[in-house]
């Protein structure tokens, strides 16, 4: 499996060119922390922090912190309230004011499982409070379905894959973007998994190809 991680990464670092200038001709990269925190059977608290960049390792694109509070209602259904901020570089390879932005916003989850394959639904609602400037800001409204579908491999390695739509409810054309793609998760021990894959984000006027590559924590402090 190790040689099947290597491979993975190689292929989409040989798609990065240095000679193309648009960001959509670009492999970008997306460094990520996603952690969960039991505090007690019904209630544990969910912490994430993620660094973007429109090439691997270079030519920032946004940073975004989220905390929230999950309650399980049972096994296969959970609620998560909770707030996120952000800053943005919203051009590529030049110079543009940063976006500030705070969040809120309300997840409803459902797990389902069909032999070996586990599957996530999960429904958000976003309320977004944006700064683009000092003299704009604006209040939008987003609505996301993510479809995650997992698939163990052995008792260590597991592929999965996912899509995520995107919809701006505050505009005329209320589709914004959709999410697709696909990796290899990597348990390291029970509190410690890594994840790395590839995706496209897809919008109505370009789309962005991805690397992630993930730490997921989770603890229990009941």
């Amino acid at each position: 499996m190790k040689k099947i991680g290597i491979l993975f990464i190689l292929i989409f670092l040989c798609l990065k060119t240095n000679a193309q200038s648009a960001a959509e001709d670009q492999l970008g990269a997306w460094y990520m922390y996603n952690g969960s925190h039991k505090l007690n059977e019904k209630y544990s608290l969910q912490t994430m922090a993620h660094f973007r960049y429109y090439e691997i390792a270079s030519d920032f694109q946004q940073e975004i912190y989220r905390l929230g509070i999950n309650y399980k209602f049972n096994p296969k259904m959970n609620l998560t309230l909770g707030a996120s901020y952000s800053t943005g570089n919203l051009a590529y390879d030049e110079e543009s004011p940063l976006l500030y932005e705070w969040r809120l916003y309300e997840d409803f989850n459902i797990n389902s499982n069909w032999r070996k394959f586990k599957a996530r639904h999960r429904l958000r609602l976003e309320h977004r409070f944006i700064h683009k400037n000092i003299n704009t800001d604006e209040t939008q409204n987003w609505f996301r379905y993510d479809l995650n579908v997992n698939y163990p491999i052995n008792n260590t390695w597991s592929i999965y894959v996912f899509n995520e739509i995107f919809l701006n409810l505050d505009k005329s054309e209320v589709f914004a973007q959709n999410w697709t793609g696909a990796g290899f998760l990597r348990k390291i021990n029970k509190n410690l998994k890594v994840k790395f894959g590839y995706f496209q984000i897809k919008q109505n006027s370009r789309t962005l190809k991805r690397v992630r590559v993930g730490l997921l924590l989770n603890t229990d402090f009941f």
